[in-house]
């Protein structure tokens, strides 16, 4: 600022110097004077008259030039200031210039994962309402058929209602009180042993000579699956059929109330046969089973006869991995057990490794399942009474000529 001054001052000296020389050549007048001014008089100024009016108004120009020479530098200064926020700026730009674009590919393919996570979802929903639809679908399908088969019951039970199946009136204790009220045909009846509050079904098997077998037990083509709890052998499964080719348990609470009534013991007879067709028989002379609270104990008097021998071991009645029966640690027969195609079957292809198929294994060994068993009962004398009538009838026929 001070350079400034210097040149001012000089550049004055200089216009001093000139007005002399125009001076010295010119009178002044208005034409010719440098600057006509009431503060210098009529006359171009001389030196020291310029040099007075100098000293004269040097303190307000100094000071007016101190505020210039201020203002400049404050100038200076917010220029400088100026100028260095600028190159923050340009560098910040630089550097946002280069921080942005990884920033948005970031964010585009944050929002690229959330668009596939989206598309991902919508197909699970997709194929989650298409097995909804296909589920309403099926079920409007059951929903109709129901409605079908309500319409044909309705119409059913407009007429008057008639058993399919033919069960005979007749009824007794047993079946064989069923046949000496003279029945003479096998099927389906009502009996109601002593101590008996309701009576119940089953299948009654009358033979011409007047024998009234009650069946316990029948399997014949495994289509019914023995693998049952307690409850159920208790009550009984399976299917009663007139024709009696089905596959059935009487039930153990049923078979308690038969064999336990007073002054009737029975005669237990099992009929096995293998997959050749070979049939074999066991009689058990006093059969009987004790009531739930002694765990349906098998009780027999002895073994009477028969060709397929005695394979009774156990006593208790017991559930295993397959089956009900009655066993003690180990058995030797089971006729409950699983219905292996073919007879012949192997530990692998047992749940425990062990024998479980329909044993008898007195007769064929414990690898081999039976493909038929019966188990029924006949008051033992009565049996005896018609056997022994049966042997005289047969003894009175008239024989041919020899």
């Amino acid at each position: 600022m001070s350079g400034t001054r210097s040149k001012l001052l000089a550049f004055l000296q200089v216009l001093l110097l000139a007005c002399s020389l125009t001076r010295s050549q010119f009178p002044p007048s208005k034409d010719t004077c440098c600057n006509l001014d009431s503060r210098f008089g009529e006359f171009c100024p001389t030196t020291c008259g310029v040099f007075n009016f100098l000293s004269k108004h040097r303190g307000t120009t100094d000071y007016q030039l101190s505020v210039l020479e201020k203002s400049l530098q404050a100038i200076e200064n917010a220029t400088t200031l100026t100028r260095r926020q600028m190159e923050t700026i340009e560098q910040s730009n630089v550097v946002i210039k280069k921080q942005l674009p990884d920033t948005f590919i970031k964010r585009i393919r944050d929002i690229q994962t959330d668009i596939f996570r989206f598309e991902r979802v919508s197909e699970d929903k997709n194929v989650e309402l298409r097995e909804i639809e296909s589920i309403l679908s099926s079920n409007r399908e059951v929903i109709s058929r129901l409605k079908r088969t309500t319409q044909e019951l309705h119409a059913r039970c407009g007429k008057t209602c008639r058993d399919t199946i033919e069960i005979f009136e007749v009824t007794g204790r047993d079946c064989q009180e069923i046949a000496d009220k003279g029945a003479r045909k096998s099927g389906l009846y009502y009996i109601k042993p002593d101590r008996t509050k309701q009576q119940f079904l089953v299948y009654c098997e009358i033979d011409s000579a007047g024998r009234g077998w009650t069946v316990l037990q029948r399997r014949l083509d495994g289509s019914v699956n023995f693998y049952k709890n307690w409850v159920q052998y208790k009550e009984g499964f399976g299917y009663l059929s007139p024709a009696d080719r089905t596959e059935f348990w009487l039930g153990n609470e049923k078979m308690h109330l038969l064999t336990m009534q007073q002054h009737r013991p029975y005669l237990l007879k099992i009929t096995l046969k293998d997959w050749s067709g070979e049939e074999s028989y066991a009689f058990y002379n006093g059969f009987k089973v004790a009531s739930e609270e002694e765990g349906y104990r098998l009780i027999y008097s002895f073994f009477d006869r028969g060709s397929a021998g005695n394979a009774f071991e156990g006593f208790a009645f017991k559930e295993d991995d397959t089956s009900g029966w009655w066993m003690n640690k180990c058995h030797a027969a089971n006729l409950n057990g699983n219905y292996y195609q073919g007879g012949h079957y192997t530990a692998d292809q047992t749940p425990s490794g062990f024998d479980n198929g329909i044993i008898w294994a007195t007769w064929r060994d414990r690898w081999y399942s039976l493909k038929e068993t019966t188990m029924k009962i006949i008051p033992i004398r009565r049996y005896s009474e018609l056997q022994h009538l049966e042997q005289e009838q047969t003894q009175d026929m008239p024989r041919g000529d020899n």
